[in-house]
């Protein structure tokens, strides 16, 4: 009786509805990848180059989508990835990809708080970075901890903000492309001279391919709908229309956006200092326009940290609850929300309080870096868990017609997702910006492993010696 309350007690509760999947999925990706990180991407690949890194990564998460909506509506459950990947790929691998998952949204998490405070210390200049960081990282502790639906309702009205902004912005900055609202300073429609004048790809064609993981981090996000499986009514329904409509509006919203900004800033202005959609609103000349758009900047920040926050803190509760960590994370309060793993996942925050130390533009990209690989590595694992659960499906006599999401043209689609993945990872190597991501991650990674296999070995001498003394036991009676 105690065993099954027990039970009971550390599940969590399907109180999500299909727009509040939709919208934490939005709210997941367009953040600091889009409203900071492509100044960053645009810089160094130049407009054209930025706009093809874009299309290529927009494809990329198309792919790993495709791949895990079979997987989640097939056995929708929360931290769906390493769930996966343990029963089809092997336990330490989805070990491994729960703690790189957790890892992936613990340093956005740095990478977020960082950006709001380098905007709230455009406003208060007397209040430095990491004052601010310690702030928000308080703030979206409490908005987590009251329960799932009040989490599910603020992201959904964060994420409204934000989108709506982002339409404005493209209807704005479009009239001001084609000279309908004039640019300050200028006389005439600045029209995609920027694309050009400089060539098609200033600072080479390679630059497309090192600022991929820039691009990456920027999508990472839409696989949320993972991880918000097991808290959502009718997943069958939901995940399969969020999929397509998601990743619909995300391209049209980063296509867009980037267009307006490339067409209207020099692409040499570019860069992380301040978010590009501040500088194009300030360069038409709207009256408080910057500082809005810094506000709803500041929403799209908040809000793609408290997508991430919920993500990282599911992704420990899912470990513990399929006992791969200490119980201790499994546990969940009368509200459905896993405090444990919430305070533990809260502390990954505090990444974002070394900007006192470290100037904060650097600690962004370095973090930016960091998780856009972390996330990367969980995409290929995504790729191959369909790649053999489909294997294993068919081989145990099922048909393919049963399942109520395909991933089409298998097994093309998730070879696909997993080498153009396992590219966008090599490619770093290119980039001496970017590079560090890989002195931190691959030991992570390993030390993963190894801290699985080390924690088998020791429970099977446990058990050995259990036994032992339970055979003396009986020969003794």
């Amino acid at each position: 009786m105690s065993e099954t309350k027990n039970i009971t007690e550390n599940q969590l509760k399907r109180t999500m509805k299909s727009r509040h999947l939709f919208m934490i999925s939005l709210g997941g990706v367009i953040g600091t990848g889009l409203f900071l990180s492509s100044g960053y991407t645009i810089n160094q690949a130049g407009p054209v180059g930025t706009l093809l890194a874009y299309l290529i990564g927009s494809v990329i998460v198309y792919l790993v989508m495709l791949c895990l909506g079979e997987l989640v509506v097939k056995m929708p459950v929360t931290g769906s990835f390493h769930t996966y990947a343990t029963k089809f790929i092997g336990p330490g691998t989805g070990f491994t990809m729960a703690w790189l998952y957790w890892l992936t949204w613990t340093v956005a998490l740095g990478s977020e708080f960082t950006a709001a405070g380098l905007i709230m210390e455009g406003w208060f200049p007397s209040i430095s970075v990491w004052e601010w960081s310690a702030f928000f990282v308080v703030l979206l502790f409490a908005l987590n901890a009251f329960s799932v639906r009040f989490f599910a309702e603020t992201e959904f009205w964060f994420s409204s903000i934000k989108v709506i902004a982002i339409i404005l912005f493209i209807l704005i900055g479009g009239l001001a492309v084609f000279g309908i609202i004039p640019m300050s300073g200028t006389s005439e429609a600045p029209l995609f001279t920027n694309f050009v004048k400089d060539g098609l790809f200033p600072t080479g064609f390679g630059a497309v391919f090192l600022t991929m993981l820039a691009v990456n981090f920027a999508f990472s996000g839409t696989e949320l709908i993972g991880v918000a499986s097991g808290e959502t009514a009718n997943p069958e329904k939901v995940i399969p229309k969020t999929i397509h409509t998601t990743l619909i509006r995300l391209i049209i919203f980063f296509m867009g956006s980037i267009t307006v900004i490339s067409a209207l800033i020099p692409w040499k202005e570019a860069g992380v200092d301040q978010s590009p959609f501040v500088l194009v609103f300030n360069s038409i000349g709207i009256p408080y326009a910057g500082t809005i758009m810094n506000f709803v900047v500041l929403t799209a920040i908040l809000s793609c940290a408290n997508s991430g926050l919920y993500a990282a803190t599911r992704m420990l509760w899912s470990l513990s609850n399929e006992k791969m960590i200490s119980g201790v994370f499994g546990k969940v309060n009368k509200k459905g929300v896993p405090m444990p793993a919430l305070i533990l996942t809260a502390l990954g925050g505090v990444l974002s309080l070394i900007s006192s130390v470290i100037p904060a533009q650097q600690v962004y990209i370095i973090l930016v870096s960091i998780s856009g690989l972390a996330v990367v590595i969980v995409w290929m694992g995504i790729a191959a868990s369909q790649f053999m659960f489909r294997r294993a499906y068919l081989k145990a006599g099922n048909a393919v017609n049963d399942l109520k999401f395909k991933t089409p043209l298998y097994p093309i689609v998730p070879i696909a997702a997993f080498l153009l993945c396992f590219l966008s990872c090599v490619l770093i190597v290119f980039d001496p910006a970017q590079r560090a991501a890989l002195f931190y991650t691959i030991p992570f990674v390993a030390l993963c492993y190894i801290c699985y296999y080390v924690k088998q070995s020791i429970q099977k001498k446990k058990t050995g010696i259990q036994e032992e003394v339970k055979d003396v036991k009986e020969v003794r009676v």
